[in-house]
């Protein structure tokens, strides 16, 4: 295995972080040192971890990279997108639960530029709760743990929407 090394960008407040060969606890305090420098940045607007490259990663590295999730969500940045194309570490993601904090993706994406923002649709309120409404009955629909997590919210939603 190729010995580990982290590699960031930060362009048009999109950080990112790329993993290359076996990234180990060797790296960890910089990795830490440059998360908290890089979300310090108010311009900071989306976060992608790359890990198509990595051959291994050990799970103080994994634990960081969950970290910033969590950071990232305190400052209402959204979930980042972690992209691996390793089935044995998208396994590993998985089965940490970093479906959870992360969008993962098992391939890169189609390229900013290829990309175009979708309009904004103003609906009224009412039109907005019964969209919500309808995006938790689909979720409730996909398993027993969604349907028991979101029935409150869903009940409350609809009684608020009757009156």
């Amino acid at each position: 295995m190729q010995e580990g090394s982290i590699y960031s960008a930060f362009v048009d407040g999109n950080f990112v972080l790329k993993f290359v060969g076996d990234v180990r606890l060797t790296l960890c305090t910089s990795l830490d040192c440059h998360i908290n420098e890089a979300l310090a940045k108010a311009s900071v607007t989306n976060i992608l971890i790359d890990l198509t490259q990595a051959e291994g990663i050990d799970s103080t590295s994994l634990g960081l990279i969950a970290k910033l999730s969590i950071k990232a969500g305190d400052a209402n940045l959204g979930k980042p997108t972690l992209v691996s194309t390793n089935p044995d570490i998208t396994s590993i993601l998985y089965t940490m639960g970093f479906d959870h904090i992360f969008i993962l993706l098992e391939e890169l994406p189609t390229s900013i530029k290829d990309l175009k923002e979708l309009p904004f649709v103003q609906e009224s309120v009412d039109e907005m709760k019964e969209r919500i409404i309808s995006a938790h009955h689909i979720l409730m629909g996909l398993n027993d743990s969604n349907r028991e997590a979101f029935k409150d919210l869903v009940s409350t939603l609809e009684s608020v929407k009757d009156k």
